[in-house]
């Protein structure tokens, strides 16, 4: 099944607009797509409708869910949810309220990563940063671009591995919600959530704990298979799945020329996860647009 459940688009911090994210989802023949850019959702509806627009001739159209990647932490780590299938109604309200609360958030970030740099001796306006970004989430790779136009550095890539990256000399970690508290608003928007990329978080042992404690309270999914991961590399996932009765979900994580590692968007997985993953997500809100003309 060739699925695409983590992606980004210029809404956050991808290079393609979600209409042109949508036309190569649809090249590379996608029957499940969900547009999950950092902390905003504002992009899902132009993804779906250009989906649809597509697929007008060529046969059925691919589901569409609304959804996000929702930064949290949990015991000084940094967890990156993933959520699917936002509904319309209260929750929805509740968890768009919590996006524009992060959303200010991000912004004060910007300003104060330019502060850090100020200090490495680097002069960074934040204000053009800033106004280059509205109508969508500012990131890191606003200010790793920003390095790049004034010279500092060679490619977004290095100003990652120099300045920008977790715990780098400019980095500036972000005040989010408790991993709590962010699965609460999935669940009360109708959503199914899954860790991301969970080899991120680097031991085994802190990703499986993080299931015993949260499992119940809505984290059903793992992101056993991302990006360019081959199978065997996505068997620790797979395996810790069939212990704790876990959903394997999967998604490419591309971001475009942003972070050019995923070449293209969507992902292809084996049959037997396809199924159980399309029964987990069976009962969740899709959006149904209306083609543009």
């Amino acid at each position: 099944m060739r699925l695409e459940l983590h992606c980004h688009s210029t809404c956050s911090d991808g290079s393609l607009e979600p209409e042109q994210l949508a036309q190569a989802l649809s090249e590379f023949g996608v029957e499940l797509a969900c547009l999950t850019d950092h902390d905003t959702t504002v992009g899902c509806d132009r993804l779906a409708a250009e989906l649809t627009r597509t697929a007008t001739g060529t046969g059925p159209a691919p589901r569409v869910l609304r959804g996000l990647e929702l930064s949290s932490k949990h015991a000084g780590r940094t967890i990156h949810l993933l959520i699917w299938g936002v509904a319309d109604g209260p929750g929805r309200d509740r968890l768009e309220h919590r996006l524009a609360v992060q959303l200010q958030r991000r912004r004060e970030r910007i300003v104060a990563i330019c502060d850090r740099f100020a200090g490495l001796g680097i002069a960074l306006d934040p204000e053009p940063i800033l106004a280059a970004a509205v109508g969508r989430t500012p990131g890191r790779p606003d200010v790793a671009r920003a390095l790049v136009e004034a010279g500092h550095c060679s490619s977004m890539r290095a100003a990652f591995d120099k300045y920008l990256r977790d715990n780098g000399p400019a980095d500036v970690p972000i005040a989010s919600l408790e991993l709590g508290e962010a699965l609460a608003l999935g669940r009360a928007a109708g959503a199914r959530m899954s860790l991301a990329h969970p080899h991120t978080l680097r031991h085994y042992a802190v990703v499986r704990e993080l299931f015993i404690e949260f499992r119940d309270r809505g984290l059903e999914g793992i992101e056993a298979f991302y990006g360019q991961v081959s199978p065997t590399r996505a068997e620790p996932w797979l395996r810790l799945a069939r212990e704790l009765d876990l959903v394997p979900t999967a998604g490419s994580d591309f971001h475009g020329a942003a972070l050019a590692d995923i070449k293209r968007p969507g992902i292809e997985i084996p049959l037997a996860y396809a199924v159980r993953l399309r029964e987990w997500l069976a009962d969740v809100a899709s959006i149904e647009p209306t083609a543009r003309s």
